[in-house]
């Protein structure tokens, strides 16, 4: 009896430490996994590369890059639903719902295409002035347009009711994606420079130019408006987490490889990195304003590195397409009618 009675002393013991042993594990647990994983692939075909995409959560539209075009997609069934030409060398599309209008950054041709967002119709082309227009950004503030051109370290603004350029802001480097925060402060990635820049669209100078030290050629650059936080992706798999007001980085989660675009989701209060090299997509929880921790890293495809999120249904669109095998350094060529769009969901 006696014997019985310490193995069942033993017993409840074992089930007591093996109890706290499991809430203590709990407890340090990192988030679970966040649901997302690609749902399908959307074909799209035709030659060319691409570069930026956007979602019109409203209009329930998709604007991608591809070449010499930008294909529109319908955010909900995914059908192709138009085509804006002529955007020779497009890398970026910027919308102005309050005007009508929408604008793509035309990178070999030196010009801004102005469009009908109800038509999709061209209103007119617009000469920047600079070479290799890239990022491309509207200030509602201002009603300015605002390019970034890759080749000539400047920008470019453009009044967007009339097409007018207003004058160019040199900014030291070769510029990267830009965001702001709906207060005409325009934020911008000085890739070469490893830098940021903060912009006063009303008086088209630059306010503050913020080291990112540690980080090697930022690229993609999201924003939380809320907590007024900047999230810039670098070459060297982190994000920089940037305070807005004071440039200072208040955290650096780990992200894939190559990155090129970022993205925060205030709902759902996550940010994405789209890795291009390692094909995957990392999901980062924001604890905190200063406190992030990653989720995990999505597989989605190689050389799927830009992203564009849909803020109704928070969905999340990636281009995509297949290519040769590699040969030394060169950039391995696309296989033909390959090109298509990602659509990553919960």
């Amino acid at each position: 009896m006696r014997h019985q009675n310490i193995v069942v002393i033993a017993a409840v013991i074992l089930t007591i430490v093996a109890g706290l042993l499991l809430a203590a594990s709990a407890h340090a647990a990192p988030p679970g996994a966040s649901g997302y994983h690609v749902v399908k692939t959307i074909p799209i075909g035709g030659p060319g590369h691409w570069d930026y995409c956007v979602v019109d959560s409203a209009s329930r539209r998709v604007y991608v890059s591809h070449g010499t075009h930008v294909v529109v997609l319908d955010a909900d069934s995914n059908a192709v639903v138009g085509d804006i030409p002529d955007t020779l060398g497009v890398h970026g599309i910027a919308l102005a719902p309050d005007l009508g209008r929408g604008f793509t950054s035309n990178g070999r041709a030196n010009t801004v295409t102005i469009f009908d967002l109800k038509t999709l119709k061209t209103i007119s082309t617009v000469k920047v002035g600079g070479v290799n227009p890239d990022a491309i950004y509207y200030d509602a503030g201002s009603k300015r347009v605002f390019t970034f051109n890759g080749r000539s370290a400047n920008a470019t603004a453009i009044s967007a009711a009339d097409g007018k350029v207003v004058g160019t802001i040199p900014v030291g480097g070769t510029p990267e994606f830009a965001v702001g925060d709906d207060q005409s402060h325009i934020y911008v990635n000085i890739e070469d420079k490893s830098q940021m820049l903060e912009i006063d669209a009303q008086k088209m100078a630059v306010l503050h130019r913020w080291p990112l030290t540690g980080c090697k050629e930022p690229s993609g650059l999201a924003i939380d408006q809320k907590n007024r936080r900047l999230f810039s992706v670098c070459g060297n798999k982190k994000m920089m987490v940037v305070d807005a007001d004071s440039g200072k980085v208040v955290a650096t989660p780990d992200i894939g490889e190559d990155p090129d675009a970022a993205g925060f989701d205030p709902d759902a209060q996550l940010a994405f990195s789209s890795n291009g090299e390692s094909g995957d997509l990392t999901v980062i929880h924001q604890d905190s304003a200063d406190k992030y921790t990653v989720v995990e890293n999505v597989p989605t495809k190689k050389y799927a590195r830009t992203m564009a999120i849909d803020f109704k249904t928070h969905n999340i669109f990636l281009p995509i397409a297949d290519f040769e095998a590699a040969k030394g350094e060169e950039d391995p060529p696309m296989k033909p009618n390959t090109f298509g769009v990602l659509l990553v969901s919960k």
